[in-house]
């Protein structure tokens, strides 16, 4: 199967899905909610939202560095509040907590034009629908996503 480009934020990808997903890739052409369409529709959902909300927490880190520039350089003791440092990290964590959650859904995305969403990567079983639905990017079944935790 050629490499496909991702589809763009907003594009209509069902009509892609049932196109472009090779025959062993776990197919929804029934229509029956759960299936990959819907598992797509919910990554590429998931896509939009999560660049919305890292683009808006580097605008809100990007503010507090401007006022930074003018602001006196002793907030340690500042009473009114949080140290501006302080909001610099909490902002910076957390875009890059949903700068990861982006990649992951990105490569979700890849692993369905490659045919191989919802295999274990580890084993290649079928992961179980519902840790699917729970977790959409998840890349490992169940049994190896619980021994990567006890290490």
């Amino acid at each position: 199967m050629p490499e496909r480009p991702l589809p763009e934020p907003g594009a209509d990808v069902r009509a892609d899905v049932r196109a472009d997903v090779r025959a062993d890739a776990r197919d929804d052409s029934d229509g029956e909610p759960g299936g990959l369409d819907d598992a797509v529709v919910r990554l590429v959902a998931d896509r939009e939202a999560t660049t919305e909300r890292v683009a808006a927490l580097q605008r809100g880190f990007d503010v507090v560095v401007q006022a930074a520039d003018g602001a006196n350089a002793d907030d340690e003791h500042d009473p009114e509040g949080s140290t501006i440092a302080y909001e610099r990290s909490q902002l910076s964590a957390l875009a890059a907590a949903a700068q990861g959650h982006l990649d992951e859904v990105e490569q979700a995305l890849a692993r369905v034009f490659e045919g191989t969403y919802g295999r274990c990567v580890v084993c290649g079983v079928t992961i179980a629908p519902g840790r699917l639905e729970a977790r959409p990017t998840a890349r490992t079944c169940i049994d190896h996503a619980d021994r990567s935790r006890r290490r």
